[in-house]
């Protein structure tokens, strides 16, 4: 068994099924496997990783890339072409603090309540 997703006409993910390939060979339609050890293009066991991250409805789907990625967040963040991972203009503190991405600044603000 494996995770595959079926796709629309502009390539979002609106569906995710677990089953066996022969199974989507009958379906209609865009369906395409995901792997669920799949993140920021690292297989979590070591293993080959798929389409850099696993796909969850509403991802998109990139087949220049062979990727599945989320929508942009913020219109000042980029996507790592590597790990197909949306990047804020400037890193999160790692400081075990909360913080929440304020776009007008394009800074994190900590969230203190």
């Amino acid at each position: 068994m494996a995770h595959f997703v079926k796709l629309d006409e502009t390539n979002h993910v609106i569906e995710k099924i677990v089953a066996e390939q022969e199974f989507i060979d009958t379906l209609d339609g865009t369906w395409i496997q995901t792997s669920y050890n799949t993140y920021g293009g690292v297989h979590s066991d070591g293993g080959t990783p798929l389409r850099k991250n696993f796909a969850g409805v509403g991802n998109i789907y990139d087949a220049d890339r062979d990727a599945f990625y989320e929508s942009k967040p913020y219109p000042s963040w980029t996507l790592d072409g590597d790990t197909c991972l949306w990047e804020a203009p400037e890193s999160l503190p790692d400081d075990d603090k909360d913080y929440m991405w304020n776009e007008e600044t394009k800074k994190w603000v900590e969230v203190t309540e």
